[in-house]
């Protein structure tokens, strides 16, 4: 049988994935005996707090919690998204109807095509981006029209330059503020032009807070959710990972709009059966933390950001401070294009990177450097592109 012509178009469509790619040549250069510094994903390398492993390993002792999942998450976690978001944000949603738990963030963002498109239907995409968002639009059939984000708007989308049909035709809008890859954050007045924008189009947006908490210099981000008229027509997608170290958890949560909460409840039943108890009785520990605790987190990533941003303006390379998440977007000095830098500095200096050009077509020319080592690994990343002779 030829297997080739049974694949579907939708996944022949994608290419390959960007971290699939660069896990492979990080796997290259580990079986040709290089010491590699790997900051090619955002897998963060902080162990979640003893308080949160404390309760994984007691609620592992009860046979209940072995058993099927409840489908939208336990009442008690979806309680404590409710306090966690009145707290952190004062947005008050209903735990019942507008809080779903979700296998991570990215799960979710990927999932939320296929409740809202119907074939050759509309995603606005901004690029450079995490991919789920654009390869999940395409796995639904969906069709992503890429909106550039640019250092000279601040890199934040222009609404203004997106072609009418294709906002006439739009269905959803994916926003990710504070922003991988580039660290930028969202300001209320920008929150408010996108949810106005969203309305007077009648196009649902998807915004990704994977990273949330994770801000610097004293500068915290603001929920979409606080914007005037942006319940109606808004959902937002938080992770356990990044902010509390539960990164290969899978957990995350989703808060909006209880009609579009629905839908993507209708999608996620149909999928899977609902993440593992003990892990949402552990997320509930972790909703409840101080915020002096999760500062600490935060002061690392500000520290190894300083240490990072400063080794590569010294070198010569344009790099911003990253106003938060847990990356560095830095353009490349050298007659180079990403994949072929990027290729460069894993088999001359054992570093891994992203390619730019694998987050989107406008991220050609710069590679992303992840915060996900501890200080004396990012100095020797630096010392290792210093001693590059190129």
């Amino acid at each position: 049988m030829d297997i080739e012509s049974k694949i579907s178009f939708r996944l022949k469509n994608l290419g390959e994935y960007v971290f699939f790619g660069v896990a492979e040549a990080k796997k290259q250069a580990l079986n040709s005996g290089k010491d590699v510094i790997d900051l090619g994903g955002g897998n963060p390398d902080l162990a979640p707090h003893p308080k949160i492993v404390e309760t994984l390993k007691k609620e592992a002792d009860d046979p209940e919690n072995h058993r099927h999942p409840v489908y939208e998450g336990l009442p008690e976690l979806r309680k404590a998204v409710a306090r966690w978001m009145k707290r952190r944000f004062d947005v008050d949603p209903d735990p019942d109807s507008e809080v779903l738990i979700l296998l991570g963030s990215k799960e979710g963002l990927a999932l939320v095509s296929w409740a809202f498109l119907d074939p050759r239907d509309v995603a606005l995409v901004p690029d450079p981006a995490y991919p789920p968002f654009k390869r999940g639009v395409m796995l639904a059939g969906g069709k992503p029209v890429l909106v550039p984000l640019l250092k000279k708007n601040r890199w934040l989308p222009d609404f203004d330059e997106i072609k009418r049909e294709d906002v006439s035709e739009a269905k959803l809008l994916f926003l990710n503020y504070p922003n991988n890859p580039t660290g930028a954050l969202a300001d209320r007045e920008f929150l408010q032009r996108a949810v106005d924008f969203a309305k007077e189009n009648e196009i649902i947006i998807c915004q990704d807070m994977a990273y949330s908490e994770i801000t610097f210099d004293g500068i915290k981000s603001e929920s979409i959710l606080t914007v005037d008229g942006a319940k109606d027509c808004s959902l937002e997608f938080f992770s356990f990972s990044k902010t509390f170290g539960m990164t290969g958890w899978r957990l995350g949560f989703v808060v909006g709009n209880k009609k579009l909460i629905d839908a993507l409840k209708q999608v996620e039943v149909n999928v899977h059966s609902g993440a593992f108890h003990l892990l949402q009785k552990a997320a509930c520990v972790a909703l409840s933390l101080e915020e002096k605790e999760i500062d600490v987190a935060r002061l690392t990533y500000q520290q190894r950001r300083d240490i990072l941003v400063k080794g590569l303006k010294e070198l010569g390379w344009e790099v911003e401070a990253p106003k938060g998440g847990i990356f560095v977007w830095a353009k490349i000095p050298y007659r180079m294009d990403s994949k072929n830098m990027a290729n460069l500095l894993i088999e001359k200096a054992g570093v891994v990177t992203t390619p730019g050009v694998g987050l989107g077509p406008s991220g050609e020319g710069y590679l992303r450097f992840s915060l996900i080592v501890d200080e004396v690994r990012l100095k020797k990343v630096v010392d290792r592109l210093k001693s590059l002779k190129l």
